[in-house]
């Protein structure tokens, strides 16, 4: 299971805490405004009954009152409903309702006895408020209010603070990856010079000034990084100075060795025998020497000029006896671009080399542009060989210094140098590029290198 990040953790964590926060407060806006509607409205129709009850009282104070006249005398609206209880009988304005079952049978206890007293009630499954007031003798008056439409409102308020909780939590959310991007900028700064430094760029350094609570951090990325750069530019020193120093006595055992291998028919099979494996063992150390400056020597600059680069890799197929057919030019690549020819030259000569030796000979060398958008104005050369592949595990570290292919060791090579897919990569990161490996179709290795650049 992929672990959730932290941008995505803090993220939840500001939505969760404005999600809680704007619950508790809409719990507590919408039971502190219901209170008080309810309150209000019992308070407004508590003063109308009383109101309607004086007004009642006085009509009835005759004698035989005409009560339907009475009540009819009231202005209730549509939202209340009267009853009176005179002489034992139920009265009201219509017949809507069964008056002797409309009262709980409670309020008129308390209100024969004489207590005017009010309660919240349900009519016909909606909310309603029925007040009961004594009136001279054993009359009572009572008024049933509705409360469906404060019920409607108490229900848009809900649907209301929902929505605002559900936005305040969205907001949270947001502000919550806002803030957690600005926490992590310079993290990601930091990340990005290490991945610049990954690369190649010894030159990426760190600003302490942009981040004061990450000086620390920075100033010891920075030394990091500049102890990297002096131990590497030593370790290029070193192996170009004893590349250097060894050519000498190299030219010298190789000297020697052209001479006694002139003389081998002079000499005895043992002696013979001899003098052939020298003078192969000085031509790889040679060839070991040559690889090794070469490796020095890759962090110079690129020195850029007009290549054509379908031309030299028919001149790289020729030098080594190969067919100029091998080469293939798609469509739409300009004749020249914008490359380090010595560079690009020995990539090609390597690659070609290395499926000689060990893929079998090259099937198809293949000149082309890139056709994502990733890396626009890039020209991609491709190497194909009939050889076993290289395994996925191996695709990476097969271009490391001194690292040799399962194919080197099973056919028990030792002429390679373990050197020449390094240049090839040191060359292509030079260039701004990369150099891979992956599977050919039908069996093989197919090794490809990016060159960024513009046709000139």
């Amino acid at each position: 299971m992929r672990p959730i990040g932290l941008r995505a953790r803090v993220s939840a964590a500001f939505a969760v805490g404005a999600l809680l926060l704007s619950v508790c407060i809409s719990l507590v806006s919408y039971e502190s405004t219901r209170r008080t509607l309810l309150d209000e409205r019992e308070r407004t129709a508590v003063r109308a009954t009383y109101f309607d009850a004086t007004v009642v009282n006085a009509g009835i104070a005759g004698t035989d009152p005409d009560v339907l006249e009475v009540l009819r005398s009231l202005d209730p609206g549509a939202d209340r409903y009267v009853l009176l209880y005179l002489d034992g009988q139920w009265h009201s304005r219509s017949a809507d309702l069964a008056a002797d079952t409309a009262v709980p049978a409670g309020i008129q206890k308390l209100t024969s006895g004489g207590a005017a007293t009010a309660q919240r009630i349900s009519r016909d499954g909606h909310p309603a408020l029925i007040v009961g007031i004594p009136l001279a003798g054993s009359a009572a008056f009572y008024e049933i209010v509705s409360l469906a439409e404060l019920e409607r409102t108490l229900r848009t308020l809900a649907l209301v603070l929902t929505a605002v909780a559900i936005m305040v939590a969205a907001g949270g959310a947001a502000l919550g990856w806002y803030v957690t991007r600005l926490a992590l900028r310079p993290l990601t700064a930091v990340a990005d010079a290490a991945r610049g430094i990954a690369g190649g760029d010894l030159t990426t350094r760190l600003d302490p000034a942009t981040e004061p609570d990450l000086a620390s951090l920075s100033a010891a990325f920075n030394d990091m990084a500049d102890q990297l750069a002096r131990r590497m530019a030593r370790d290029r020193r070193f192996a170009a100075d004893v590349s250097h120093e060894l050519r000498s006595p190299l030219q010298t055992l190789e000297a020697t060795a052209s001479v006694l291998s002139k003389r081998r028919d002079a000499l005895d099979e043992r002696s013979a025998a001899a003098v052939t494996l020298l003078t192969a063992e000085v031509a790889r150390f040679q060839s070991l020497v040559n690889d090794l400056i070469e490796l020095a020597r890759s962090d110079q600059p690129v020195q850029r000029e007009g290549v054509d680069l379908a031309g030299l890799a028919r001149r790289v197929c020729r030098s080594r006896g190969l067919e100029e057919e091998l080469v293939e030019v798609a469509d739409g690549v300009p004749g020249q671009w914008p490359l380090d020819r010595r560079r690009v030259e020995q990539v090609l000569g390597n690659l070609v080399d290395n499926a000689v030796r060990y893929g079998g000979g090259p099937t198809a060398i293949r000149i082309g542009l890139t056709e994502t958008d990733a890396e626009p104005g890039s020209v991609f050369v491709e190497v194909d060989d009939a050889g076993p592949g290289v395994a996925e595990k191996d695709r990476v570290a097969i271009f490391d210094r001194f690292v040799r292919g399962p194919a080197a060791h099973a056919r028990g090579d030792s002429d390679g140098t373990g050197l020449g897919l390094a240049i090839v990569a040191e060359h292509s990161a030079a260039h701004g590029g990369r150099a891979i490996v992956t599977d050919r179709p039908g069996g093989g290795a197919r090794f490809r290198v990016e060159l960024p650049g513009s046709p000139s």
